[in-house]
């Protein structure tokens, strides 16, 4: 009998239908020579602290850094789970082979191998390696079944990475917890999520040091065409405006006129980042909501395998494209162009076999979305991803630049203009009901004038020149979609694609566990929303100001490390050595902390209380009983008058008493804007206590 395994019940629904595996058992599918039964994802973690010595259970100082001798895995405290696994371990004993169906990925190998080690499975392994779940990729991949041992560096990286993030999270959180905590709220601190958090303050930092100057811009417009002068920004006013009332009079004389053509290739596929960056951007969508919404497209069989960092298709695909076009009967009136064709255009850009490892980019598959039940979020996401996959075979947008150069007196000017002469592409997005994108409307903002009038070298008139106020602007704050991008590239900012690529090996994270890195931080009250911007909060401050160690906050730092994980996966890297290197730095972290002679200033305000797991009879590790939670400032009385409650202004709270005489003000640079009304009513009742 062989043993199939999948990641969950409704694959193992698929596959068994398509093996013949028709009676259902309690926990798994049976028929045809096979067994097919499933996990819930992750039925087995790594032992935690207390699991390998009872001098672990404590949360104390004197026991860091620790570093099992040998690390562990046991089942998760779930009756389900320890059901599930009875199953699986019972199907395995019997097996004459196992095939690993799990997603096919470093996290879907992970999970598989663990139940295997803790099964006991000595039988031999075949791997189920595919990039969609559709009916006919499903009996394609069972006749080209892989070798277990194929993947085993894809599960070393994985087996790192789970380890690194162990030997870091556990020990450092302890570690800030104990030594800076006020009250021992819980000071979580992470491979991924602690750079991340640093990249979100470094930016806020940003925002509130930044001082606005003013500048001034001389334009002039002859035959109703904006003209900019080629000295750019002027620092006064005077100065641009002397300049004006020179050339008033003089007249505009045309120096130059250069046509040049271009060409804007369609834009790249997805991978899940970009998609993510899209829906964030196009529909306000959360990482983790675009995550679960692609990976239910997925899993209904309308897209392929969600979880991928590469914009490129093998070449093997090429030949299933006129397919997947058919399939999409609602486009028909768009991939009708294409399928008239004798031969679809195959680019570079498009297909490269040297940029795609274990699958390629994001794509529909060969199934009618009109038969798939799709929410109206996934109808949204579906639509991108078909758009997208359909612009790739459209032609490139052809157009016209033409630069006019001028002078008036000693002073030069210079307009552009840009015209489409053939849509390609774009006619896909310019139809009723599709928007263009902010990265269009910004490039339209640049461009100073669409199509210009015929203008002669050497001709002459009157024009009218003036003076334009402008103010510099802060850096933006994150979005959800910054965000992302900020992770791939470690941080950087990087608009050029073929960069960005470059760039992916050393960002931090891994496209799948991004939306959660940033939900975590949410979650521990470290960052918050503020409307679709990202900000950090005052405990998200503090922790990142108390954090001295580069190796711990620093996203380039961390990159690098990513990018050992990536070699790992590759066979290029020792994954003994990465584990060794991190056991070193954790223990050289332990010790510069130990060192610091600052304690506990950090405070974190919770929905419920968080403790450790294992609470010391001495207190540590221990959260004080928690009292009600003021959840307004508007519960807050003002201090002075006592009669109205502190209401929210721009620069400082005030006193809801305002109009009938109460002057009570709060300067936010004494009275932070972002505290929690526990921690400003604590600080109003310490400072107005005497008063």
């Amino acid at each position: 009998m062989k043993v199939c395994v999948t990641e969950k019940p409704s694959v193992a629904r698929d596959i068994a239908r398509l093996l013949g595996a028709n009676d259902r058992h309690d926990g798994y599918f049976e028929g045809n020579g096979y067994q097919v039964t499933w996990t819930f994802g992750h039925l087995c973690e790594l032992k935690e602290p207390n699991d390998y010595t009872d001098q672990w259970k404590w949360w104390s100082l004197g026991q860091l850094p620790m570093i099992p001798q040998r690390f562990g895995i046991k089942l998760k405290d779930d009756k389900g789970i320890k059901q599930q696994f009875n199953v699986i371990q019972t199907l395995i004993a019997g097996a004459e082979e196992v095939i690993n169906c799990g997603d096919a990925g470093q996290e879907g190998e992970l999970i598989q191998r663990w139940v295997y080690q803790k099964a006991g499975c000595d039988k031999p392994v075949k791997r189920l390696w595919i990039s969609s779940l559709t009916d006919e990729s499903i009996r394609k991949g069972f006749e080209q079944l892989k070798d277990a041992k194929d993947f085993d560096n894809l599960y070393f990286a994985g087996l790192s990475r789970a380890i690194g993030d162990w030997i870091l999270g556990m020990n450092a959180t302890r570690l800030y917890t104990l030594k800076y905590s006020q009250s021992r709220d819980v000071l979580s601190v992470g491979r991924v999520q602690t750079p991340t958090l640093a990249m979100i303050v470094a930016r806020q930092r940003e925002i509130e040091n930044f001082v606005p100057e003013d500048y001034w811009e001389l334009k002039t417009k002859y035959r109703s065409v904006k003209f900019n002068s080629t000295r750019g920004r002027f620092k006064t006013e005077g100065e641009a405006s002397a300049i004006v009332e020179n050339i008033k009079q003089l007249p505009l004389t045309v120096t130059s006129v250069e046509t040049k053509k271009g060409k804007e290739a369609p834009p790249r596929l997805f991978d899940l980042t970009s998609l993510q960056v899209e829906c964030n951007k196009k529909f306000g969508m959360s990482a983790d909501e675009a995550l679960k919404t692609i990976q239910s497209l997925y899993e209904k069989k309308a897209t392929t395998y969600p979880r991928v960092d590469t914009t490129y298709l093998s070449d093997d695909i090429y030949p299933q494209v006129p397919g997947i076009l058919r399939a999409m009967a609602p486009y028909a009136n768009v991939t009708a162009p294409l399928l008239s064709l004798n031969k679809l255009p195959k680019t570079k850009k498009v297909f490269d076999n040297s940029k795609v490892t274990d699958h390629h980019a994001i794509i529909p598959t060969n199934v009618n979305p009109a038969t798939v039940a799709m929410t109206p979020e996934e109808k949204r996401v579906y639509h991108l991803i078909a758009m997208r996959f359909i612009a790739a075979f459209y032609p490139d947008c052809e157009f016209n630049t033409t630069t006019v150069m001028a002078e008036v007196g000693d002073y030069g000017f210079k307009a552009t203009g840009k015209e489409i002469v053939k849509q390609g592409w774009r006619e896909l997005f310019n139809k009723p009901g599709e928007k263009s994108t902010d990265e269009d409307k910004e490039k339209a903002d640049d461009e100073d004038n669409g199509i210009m009038p015929h203008f002669e070298k050497g001709e002459s008139g009157p024009h009218e020149p003036s003076v334009l106020k402008r103010t510099t602007q802060p850096p933006k704050p994150y979005t959800e979609g910054t965000l992302l991008r900020a992770m791939e590239t470690a941080g950087k900012t990087v608009d050029d694609e073929e960069l960005r690529d470059a760039m992916k090996e050393n960002g931090i994270g891994r496209p799948s566990t991004r939306a959660a890195i940033i939900e975590t931080l949410f979650k521990r009250r470290y960052i918050r929303k503020e409307r679709k911007s990202i900000a950090p909060t005052l405990a998200g401050i503090q922790l990142i100001d108390t954090i001295h160690e580069p190796l711990l906050k620093s996203a380039s730092l961390t990159g690098l490390w990513e990018k050992k994980l990536r070699e790992i996966e590759r066979g290029e890297y020792s994954a003994a050595q990465f584990i060794d290197e991190l056991k070193k730095m954790i223990g050289e972290i332990v010790l510069n902390v130990l060192r610091d002679n600052r304690s506990g200033s950090i405070a974190v305000e919770q929905g419920k209380p968080t403790k450790p797991k294992a609470p010391s009879a001495a207190g540590e590790g221990k959260v004080k009983k928690q009292r009600k939670r003021l959840k307004s400032i508007e519960e807050i009385s003002c201090p002075v008058c006592g009669k109205g409650h502190l209401v929210k202004g721009k620069t400082a709270y005030g006193c809801s008493e305002y109009k009938n005489g109460c002057h009570t003000v709060m300067p936010f640079t004494e009275y932070p804007a972002d505290l929690t009304p526990v921690k400003l009513s604590t600080m109003v009742k310490k400072n107005f206590k005497t008063k």
